[in-house]
């Protein structure tokens, strides 16, 4: 295909408005811009719950738009961008929320995805479209935007800066030298999510066989506070749980000190892997190999397409790729074993990586 832009433009909007995970798969592509265009200015319109996470990032500018907002956000959308205009809208996410915003940018060029890949009609609402490609991790996708601008070599970081506050925050919760893990039961998807009884299990085996410390971590929801009670109540071995306690800089922080994550398919798979920090992953519902943690696939126990054969009557490579399984019961296929043989590999990798 023909370049977009011999030049590198002057300025370039992001949309994608949500969720926390994909956000974080968003940046690194941003990042790769950046370097490729350090004169570009950027500006990224986004949720206003992913804006806690992102938006004290100094060099780009961050318009944040109330998705529950309706009509009303649009027009304020469109006010804060009357008299701008933008060579290059990125539009990435596929949703007719995130299209109706895409209309109140004004761009020259409004770049997504290509046809196949544009649910809910995205390609109505853009000019040009990324190469195809079939059966990609969720980043290798937003990577594409990266390469249909000409721009093949990647740069898969985050850079996300951490207030003083949020590191004290996270220092009192693991304090130095602490092997710790870290479990994020919940997802914001209710069938992704395994029982507390099996979290406990696995975490009392990591205190009793490795001396770590145990803490859980989680949103304000009742559901997220209930499961972590249940798994407190459930573990012989004492942990300490901040559900409900941090924020969302807090939260980074400390997964950054964290020396593993444990969780189901959530935003804080992708938040762990932004900071450099392994992710033990549990996949039935939704498939390691599109929306796993991007830095850890090899550590996730992924049971999809043992629950493609047993819920759909036919192996992962049959259905499309995109397919979520979020059926009741899916993610018990994952067995406390399961977790416990994954953790001791990771153990012992480990330990060979710093002798």
């Amino acid at each position: 295909m023909t370049a977009l832009f011999p030049e590198p433009p002057a300025s370039v909007c992001v949309l994608r408005l949500s969720a926390l995970g994909d956000v974080c798969q968003v940046l690194p592509v941003v990042r790769t811009l950046q370097q490729a265009w350090p004169k570009t200015k950027f500006t990224w319109v986004i949720g206003k719950v992913e804006a806690k996470l992102l938006g004290v990032i100094p060099e780009i500018e961050f318009i944040v738009l109330d998705k529950g907002g309706g009509i009303a956000a649009l027009r304020d959308l469109q006010r804060r961008f009357k008299g701008r205009h933008f060579d290059l809208l990125l539009h990435m996410q596929l949703a007719i929320r995130a299209s109706a915003a895409a209309l109140a940018i004004p761009a020259r060029v409004k770049l997504g995805f290509d046809v196949k890949r544009a649910r809910e009609l995205q390609w109505l609402f853009t000019t040009n479209r990324i190469e195809p490609a079939e059966r990609q991790h969720v980043l290798d996708g937003f990577f594409g935007f990266a390469e249909r601008l000409g721009i093949r070599e990647r740069l898969v970081r985050w850079d996300i800066p951490l207030p003083e506050t949020a590191r004290r925050y996270a220092q009192k919760v693991i304090p130095d030298g602490a092997l710790t893990m870290v479990i994020s039961p919940c997802s914001s998807h209710r069938l992704r999510n395994w029982r507390a009884e099996y979290y406990a299990q696995v975490a009392d085996f990591a205190v009793t066989a490795y001396g770590m410390q145990i803490v859980l971590c989680g949103g304000r929801s009742s559901l997220e506070k209930r499961v972590g009670e249940h798994i407190v109540a459930q573990m012989r071995q004492p942990s300490v749980n901040m559900i409900g306690k941090d924020t969302l800089p807090e939260l980074l922080a400390t997964l950054e000190r964290a020396t593993l994550l444990l969780t189901p398919d959530s935003g804080p798979a992708h938040m762990a892997t932004a900071v450099g920090t392994p992710v033990l992953g549990l996949y039935a519902a939704t498939n390691s190999l599109r929306s796993g943690p991007y830095m850890s696939r090899q550590l996730c126990i992924d049971k999809y397409d043992a629950a493609s054969r047993a819920l759909l009557g036919k192996p992962a490579s049959e259905i499309p790729w995109t397919t979520k399984i979020e059926r009741e019961g899916v993610m018990d296929l994952i067995t406390p074993d399961d977790v416990i043989k994954k953790l001791q590999t990771f153990m012992v990798q480990r330990a060979r990586k710093r002798s």
